[in-house]
């Protein structure tokens, strides 16, 4: 885009993120939009971002900035539409429970802040960055830009997302807190197993492993610092496996991971990786970006500087 182009500005909110919290959001920024021109639509179903980002993307030939409120969960929808649209940038407003996009991308994490953020950036150049692309063995594909994984996380991400006490919690703005009820909860259940990577052509194997993050960027899980090594922009995935620890070993690795400090421990691995293939003895569980999407086995690469971000130049 040219600095004489204009982007035509469009919202797509989830009204329902974080127990409605994201709709109040939506309706006292709004106000900040009346010198503005802009589209606004809301999602009402699971992957109704993905199908209205993709629908504006395919109408409109000329410059967009889609912004996206909502959790981290509408950010993956919202881009998993526009990938491969040259023509359309990306925004985002902070309105869920975790919100790592934000953290991870060095977005506002303050909803008022975004707002004024995008009206300032609206016309600025882009900045690109790297996704993921997964594939699984059950047909189901698809873009992440914060990180996939496999084993615990991803059974207490999806237990997490669909539990009722999530939704009170929210209610008081302690959603964060569901993930913490469920580690506990499930620890004790869980039974790790072995897991088999394939990084870049190189086959490794790794015993009674607990959950594999394949990361683009450094947080999950609601600003846990998975990977501090992850940079979204140098073609690589970080990747971090943590096994053969004993359950409470586990409790003190969640803790730690919230400053990245779980890297000092010999049970937790990482390293980097363009192409992955992943797969356990049993079938577990499998997130992308936080949101339950299949069980392994599946595959990830890389998409180097595949989509638009603005973003305040360093």
């Amino acid at each position: 885009m040219t600095m004489s182009e204009k982007r035509k500005l469009i919202f797509i909110v989830n009204p329902a993120a974080k127990n409605g919290f994201s709709l109040r959001i939506w309706k006292k920024l709004s106000m900040q939009l009346k010198d503005i021109p802009y589209e606004v639509y809301f999602t009402e179903k699971t992957r109704d971002g993905t199908e209205i980002a993709k629908s504006l993307a395919m109408k409109h030939s000329h410059p967009l900035l889609i912004v996206a409120v909502g959790g981290d969960g509408t950010i993956h929808e919202v881009i998993n539409g526009i990938m491969h649209f040259p023509h359309v940038t990306i925004a985002y407003i902070p309105a869920g429970s975790g919100n790592d996009f934000a953290r991870g991308f060095g977005m506002p994490q303050d909803p008022k802040k975004s707002i004024e953020y995008i009206k300032e950036l609206i016309d600025s150049h882009e900045t690109l960055f790297d996704a993921g692309v997964y594939t699984t063995n059950q047909g189901v594909n698809g873009i992440f830009v914060n990180s996939v994984g496999a084993g615990f996380d991803a059974l207490i991400s999806m237990k997490g997302n669909q539990s009722k006490v999530k939704k009170w919690l929210n209610s008081i703005s302690l959603g964060k807190l569901a993930y913490t009820y469920y580690i506990v909860k499930e620890l004790f259940r869980y039974q790790p197993t072995t897991l088999t990577l394939e990084v870049d052509g190189e086959t490794k194997k790794f015993e009674k492993t607990w959950f594999v993050t394949v990361s683009n960027q450094q947080y999950f899980g609601g600003g846990m610092k998975i990977a501090p090594h992850a940079d979204p922009q140098d073609g690589e995935f970080n990747i971090t496996v943590v096994h053969r620890l004993s359950k409470i070993k586990l409790l003190f690795i969640f803790v730690s991971v919230f400053w990245g400090g779980h890297l000092k421990y010999k049970e937790v691995v990482s390293f980097n990786g363009r192409e992955i293939s992943i797969d356990f003895d049993q079938p577990v569980r499998v997130h992308a970006d936080g949101e339950d999407i299949a069980e392994t086995p599946f595959y990830v690469k890389i998409s180097p500087k595949s989509w638009g971000l603005i973003q305040k130049a360093e």
